[in-house]
């Protein structure tokens, strides 16, 4: 079973972004809420607050409501751009230079590990 969290319009460029999900894919979620605490980038607390947000999600979808961290995992993660705001900077002999605030989208897919019995 899987379960996803989603967080739009956050004031971080998606490049910056996504050098932090880098760090999580394919990770229990346990594991990659410990780096996320641990990452020196502003943009690892909302990473981090929408991992748990995706962890949530799915025990609240299943039925017994007991399930460690361990026992899932990040099946995807990624970003993608959001809006852009355009702002203008004053430039000289009257020019105006256009600035373009970036947003992001972030999309966490967990997944229950299943136990195969041999």
């Amino acid at each position: 079973m899987e379960a996803r969290a989603l967080k739009r319009h956050i004031g971080t460029s998606p490049r910056k972004m996504r050098l932090v999900v880098d760090l999580i894919r394919n990770k229990r979620v346990d594991e990659a809420v410990n780096i996320l605490m641990f990452t020196n980038k502003n943009s690892a607390k909302v990473v981090e607050m929408t991992v748990r947000s995706a962890y949530s999600n799915l025990v609240n979808k299943l039925d017994s409501g007991r399930l460690s961290q361990s026992d899932v995992v990040i099946k995807e993660a990624f970003v993608n751009e959001g809006p852009s705001m355009k702002r203008i900077l004053p430039a000289p002999q009257g020019r105006a230079f256009r600035i373009q605030k970036r947003s992001a989208h972030l999309t966490v897919v967990v997944e229950q590990i299943e136990e195969k019995l041999n």
